[in-house]
């Protein structure tokens, strides 16, 4: 992730660009946009992030778009990323879907749960 410029003249919303490499059964490159919030009180904040993933998913070829939204309430997260509908290409079209990311030690992990229209 890399900061980007302040939006307006509120402090306490950032921007970053988003470039990620997924590796396993998603072999995948993705690149996109967040916008952050940090609010006063220790442990708060929240995000929206669109990115968009291009490569292969169980050797199927294409790419869809993923649509973050998070919020940290004093530390505790919930997060919600999911396909964006008819978003995916090539032989991921028809792909249906949420993730869920994991981290621990730093290192980010990634459930996807998804459905393939069509799929063989």
């Amino acid at each position: 992730m890399t900061p980007q410029p302040a939006v307006g003249e509120a402090p306490a919303i950032g921007r970053m660009s988003i470039e990620k490499q997924f590796h396993g059964d998603l072999e995948a490159a993705s690149f996109g946009q967040m916008l952050t919030a940090v609010s006063s009180v220790k442990g708060s904040a929240g995000y929206v992030a669109i990115e968009q993933v291009a490569g292969s998913l169980h050797g199927q070829s294409g790419a869809f778009v993923l649509q973050h939204s998070g919020t940290m309430t004093r530390g505790a997260p919930q997060q919600v990323v999911s396909v964006v509908p008819d978003s995916g290409t090539g032989q991921l079209a028809g792909l249906a879907g949420a993730m869920t990311i994991g981290i621990a030690d730093g290192k980010h992990s990634y459930d996807f749960e998804y459905s393939l229209a069509g799929a063989r």
